[in-house]
């Protein structure tokens, strides 16, 4: 399994993803950060599918400090960058960055929470997935 401590994600901007100004829908933004997690687990070997079926967790966003600098337009190629800064016992911390070629569009930091799946209640990442991020 290969070490990917900052992952990074392309994202192609299609109509669908603007609105009436003809540029990104802002909530658009959350959704491509998202995407680029839930890929970064992947590639490292975390399947959130079995986290949730077998071990009764998921991960799920806590909060988000977002700057938005500039805008994305329709078909745009974007590169959503997602840098794992922090892992807790039951949180982990990303700095995550969307570029169009070299300029940085959004710039967000984003604290995810290790929850049970059924109480929703916070739990401890398990030791199997927190020794997976901790060698990245």
């Amino acid at each position: 399994m290969a070490g990917i401590k900052t992952f990074s994600f392309p994202v192609r901007i299609y109509f669908e993803d603007t609105d009436s100004g003809g540029v990104v829908y802002h909530a658009n933004y959350l959704k491509f950060m998202e995407r680029a997690r839930t890929e970064w687990l992947r590639s490292v070997g975390i399947n959130q599918h079995l986290l949730k079926h077998h071990d009764h967790i998921m991960f799920v966003v806590h909060r988000i400090d977002i700057q938005y600098k500039l805008p994305a337009r329709f078909n745009d190629d974007l590169i959503v960058k997602s840098e794992l800064k922090d892992i807790g016992s039951s949180k982990i911390e990303f700095r995550q960055m969307i570029y169009r070629d070299n300029e940085m569009l959004i710039d967000a930091s984003v604290d995810i929470a290790c929850i049970d799946s059924e109480k929703f209640k916070p739990v401890r990442i398990p030791s199997t997935v927190k020794e997976i991020m901790e060698s990245l």
